[in-house]
Formats: C-alpha cells, sequence, structure tokens
C-alpha cells in the first residue's frame, strides 16, 4: 500500500469508529472573545454565497454556515459514516455532500465563492494536488479559510497530555502507531505559502488563537483523548495514559475543580489571484 494509501485507510477507519470526533473535541472550545474555532472559520468567508466545506466531516462547520440564508453549500469527505451524520442535520437538507477526495473533488471548474476546511487540510497527502484542485473550483478572487492546529499553550493540561502520549507511544510497536499524516508544510506559515503560491493564492493572512478546552478533569481527557494517536493503541495503554493524566491535572485544578487546557489554533486565509 502507498504512504497516501495507508494515512486514508487510516483516516477512513478511525472516523468509521469515531465520525464526529473533530466536532465533539473542539464545539464546545472558544476563543477569548467568545466565538468557537467554527464560528472563527465561518466570519472569515461572511460574505461568501457559494462555500466548499473540505473535510466537512459530521456537518458542525456547514450548519453555521447555512445560518446565513440563500446559501449554496456543499462537503466533501472521506468517511460516509461522518456524512451519514452531516445528512441528518435538517439545515442540511439542501447541501450537496458528497463522499471522495480532496486530491480530486467532484465539482465543476468555478463552482465556489469560498472554501473552508477545519482541522482537515493539514491532514491531507498529496497537497499539492490538493491546493490544485481547491483554485480549479475556486472562482478568481475566491477566499480558502482554513482553521489548522497549533499544539499546546503551556503550562496547562493539553501540554502535560501531549508529553504523556508522546512517552506511551514510545513504547508500543510500530505496529501500534498511526502513520505520518499529511505534509509538514502546512504546518507553517511559509510552509504552507510554498505550497499556495504555485497554485495561484496570495501570501496567507496567518492568526493563531488558543481555544478554551477547561472542565473537570474527567472532561478535559474526553477532549484530549480523541486525538487519532490513541486510535491503534490497546485498551490497556490508553486506560495507563488516563491514569497518569489524571493523577497531573487533578493539582492543576482550581478551587471548583475546573482543569487549565487550551489548545492553539492557526486561522489561515488566502485569496485565489
Amino acid at each position: 500500500m502507498t504512504t497516501t494509501g495507508a494515512q486514508e485507510a487510516f483516516l477512513q477507519a478511525f472516523h468509521a469508529e469515531h465520525p464526529a470526533v473533530t466536532a465533539e473535541a473542539f464545539g464546545g472550545g472558544r476563543a477569548p472573545d467568545g466565538r468557537s474555532s467554527y464560528e472563527i472559520l465561518c466570519h472569515r468567508v461572511a460574505g461568501s454565497r457559494r462555500v466548499l466545506d473540505l473535510g466537512c466531516g459530521d456537518g458542525l462547520l456547514l450548519e453555521h454556515l447555512a445560518r446565513n440564508e440563500g446559501r449554496q453549500l456543499a462537503g466533501v469527505d472521506l468517511s460516509p459514516e461522518s456524512l451519514a451524520l452531516a445528512r441528518r442535520r435538517p439545515a442540511l437538507s439542501g447541501a450537496r455532500l458528497e463522499e471522495g477526495r480532496a486530491q480530486s473533488l467532484p465539482f465543476a471548474d468555478d463552482s465556489f465563492d469560498a472554501c473552508v476546511s477545519h482541522m482537515a487540510l493539514m491532514l491531507m497527502s498529496d497537497i499539492d494536488l490538493v491546493t490544485a484542485e481547491i483554485a480549479r473550483v475556486l472562482s478568481p478572487g475566491g477566499v480558502l479559510a482554513c482553521v489548522l492546529g497549533g499544539g499546546a499553550v503551556g503550562g496547562e493540561a493539553y501540554e502535560r497530555f501531549v508529553a504523556l502520549l508522546r512517552s506511551t507511544v514510545a513504547e508500543v510497536p510500530a505496529s501500534r502507531r498511526i502513520p505520518s499524516l499529511g505534509d509538514r508544510r502546512t504546518r507553517s506559515r511559509d510552509g504552507l505559502d510554498a505550497i499556495l503560491g504555485p497554485a495561484g493564492f496570495t501570501a496567507t493572512d496567518w492568526e493563531t488563537v488558543p481555544i478554551d478546552l477547561s472542565g473537570s478533569a474527567d472532561e478535559v481527557w474526553d477532549v484530549v483523548s480523541r486525538v487519532y494517536d490513541l486510535g491503534p493503541l490497546d485498551r490497556t495503554a490508553v486506560e495507563r495514559l488516563r491514569e497518569d493524566f489524571l493523577a497531573e491535572v487533578t493539582e492543576m485544578a482550581s478551587p471548583d475543580g475546573r482543569v487549565p487546557c487550551a489548545f492553539k489554533i492557526h486561522v489561515v486565509t488566502a485569496r485565489l489571484r
């Protein structure tokens, strides 16, 4: 199996078991101004009428976008299980939801004014093909707006979780580790500009925003434990990781039991020339 095939097979299998995992992890998080990462992304394409959600998952972002009446919405995703959840949302009854790959989009040229992607672009292989396809289906002047993962905020529970997770993964055989996902160039502004520029996009507007995921120790574990890395681990390893995590973060809790947890996102926009 090719590297791309292994990556996509893993993602399909993971989302078959956890079809709403991204929305469940991030839907309740809030930026300092009170918006969710989904709402932030919606505001970046506020004036766009025809919008494609790339890696739309269970449709939460599309549901937010549908609050603007008169929009023509479409979504594409690898996971039929996630798409089945999206199709159950009444607000998306008029949206075109397609199972497919971002490297070969099932849409005509110049179909959209904007393309959005929430925590998905950074997972995609053959990223140069992906960006060429985005450029193809966007009209000139169209907007690409993405939320990308930015990692832990120092001194909080997610940082503790990442350190414990790395130790756990280092102890298991390669067969129980996830494949390398996506293209590392998408993790930095310079790297993403190097990908998007040849496809015809302007230099990116890049903003880093902390998302507050705080809650009780158990609530925080429920959020952080949704990462892909836990998928191949056996139940014993996951339970040991959970116990170690809860033991470490309990000491961080405020008197009311709230554990501070934050995750950085990068909100990125570029326009097709």
